[in-house]
């Protein structure tokens, strides 16, 4: 069994991914193949590996290096899995682009990964890359699995479903993590817990929560509204109150996400709902000056190890290698499993997983709030793709122009300059429209 790693030179996130591989007994016999364009991190991520390799699976996988495009479908040869985690144009220039533009129109965004004019163009510079890494897999692995983990995760993995012959299911960890988070923000027991979960990426809801078949929504709400200190989770526990239930991604991203609190005319809902402007480069920032400490202990510590995380991607493996049942949170394409969103949208709904692939599970109708506020996020998510595929720039002026949070801001005008700006910075990151 193989396993093709695409963007391994981010190393944090190999090590968490592939270490949940090397610490799982049936899976961790696997080829593993790293593949990169950055060949320094790329070898840092390799060593990391090889010692975690060494400490707690005794060198049972075999672990290869392919750095640089060239060496990209050797990489991927015979794979059984390839494991998506790339960033096209990195923090620089690329990323700095995405929030700096946009500021000298008055629109400012936190995270800008997902949806808003950074997630836009974040995903119409990946998308080619995207479609070429398919390609590839047609030809020298067609029955492996994508398990996409790059964000925006809603419209490339969507658009490798439409358009590609890849299977492919998009991974986050937002899903495992939504439950308990909301629970402890307002000091309730996390233990014994059983959740549903559906909608789309970064924006899935928590349609019902209950212990012991007990629903525990009445107290979660009585007990969010009693909070009187600030804290980091104001917009979610907002969204709430106001629209009837809690969503899997943090406030910092969903703030973005709609048109109420980002607001150049009411500056005072920063501060009211704790809302951290430019987070993301911010993050960036942290982790470059994380990782020149992080470097060494984690390359050249010969004694590292690992103990497995909550991240679906090996828990996926060995569940289709043993035809051992476990359930996910995948994103997939909708085809009427969500029947009051479109059918061509990617959501995010649970899955069961076994030696037969990936299986998604019928949800029905979400509540009709949940199902619009999810709808004006998808209509962005189409276009982005209509834009990647067509070549067309009308397109990335239409998604731009119903993206929630820009309209609610921008004029007409001003967002189709703001598009024209931001596709000439980006120059060579992006193919050429007409």
């Amino acid at each position: 069994m193989k396993i093709t790693f695409i963007g391994a030179g981010s190393t944090v996130f190999a090590k968490n991914v592939l270490g949940d591989v090397l610490a799982a007994a049936h899976i961790a016999d696997a080829e593993i193949a790293l593949y990169d364009i950055d060949a320094q991190r790329l070898d840092e991520s390799y060593k990391m590996l090889t010692n975690i390799n060494a400490n707690i699976n005794q060198n049972r996988a075999r672990i290869h290096q392919y750095a640089g495009v060239e060496l990209r479908r050797e990489a991927l040869k015979q794979a059984d899995f390839v494991i998506n985690a790339i960033q096209v144009g990195g923090y620089q220039p690329s990323t700095m682009i995405d929030f700096d533009i946009p500021k000298k129109y008055g629109l400012r965004q936190t995270i800008a990964d997902t949806l808003g004019v950074g997630g836009l163009f974040r995903a119409l510079r990946t998308l080619p890359v995207m479609f070429d890494l398919a390609r590839d897999m047609e030809e020298v692995c067609p029955d492996a699995w994508l398990l996409n983990y790059t964000n925006p995760m809603a419209s490339l993995t969507g658009a490798m479903l439409r358009y590609t012959g890849i299977k492919t299911v998009g991974l986050c960890h937002s899903v495992q993590v939504c439950a308990e988070t909301l629970l402890k923000s307002v000091d309730m027991p996390t233990d014994n817990v059983v959740f549903n979960i559906a909608g789309i990426n970064h924006m899935a809801w928590l349609l019902d929560i209950r212990r012991n078949g007990v629903d525990l929504y009445p107290e979660i709400r009585r007990r969010s509204l009693a909070l009187t200190e600030q804290h980091d989770d104001r917009v979610r526990h907002e969204i709430m109150h106001k629209f009837g239930y809690y969503v899997t991604e943090s406030s910092e991203h969903n703030a973005e996400y709609m048109p109420y609190w980002i607001k150049r005319n009411y500056p005072e809902l920063i501060e009211q709902f704790n809302i951290p402007l430019d987070e993301y480069p911010r993050r960036c920032i942290e982790q470059i000056e994380r990782w020149h400490m992080q470097r060494e202990q984690l390359t050249q510590n010969e004694n590292l190890t690992h103990t497995r995380s909550l991240e679906y991607a090996s828990y996926i493996i060995e569940s289709m290698m043993l035809d051992k049942p476990y359930k996910i949170g995948g994103n997939v394409l909708n085809n009427g499993l969500i029947t009051n969103l479109p059918r061509e949208a990617c959501v995010e709904v649970p899955c069961l997983v076994d030696a037969q692939g990936i299986t998604p599970c019928y949800v029905g109708n979400l509540p009709p709030q949940c199902a619009a506020l999810n709808r004006t996020n998808i209509n962005t998510q189409l276009l982005t793709i209509e834009a990647a595929v067509t070549g067309k720039k009308e397109h990335i002026y239409h998604a731009a122009l119903l993206d929630p949070h820009t309209s609610a801001e921008l004029s007409i005008d001003d967002t189709i300059r703001l598009c024209d700006e931001l596709i000439a910075a980006h120059g060579d990151w992006l193919p050429s429209y007409h």
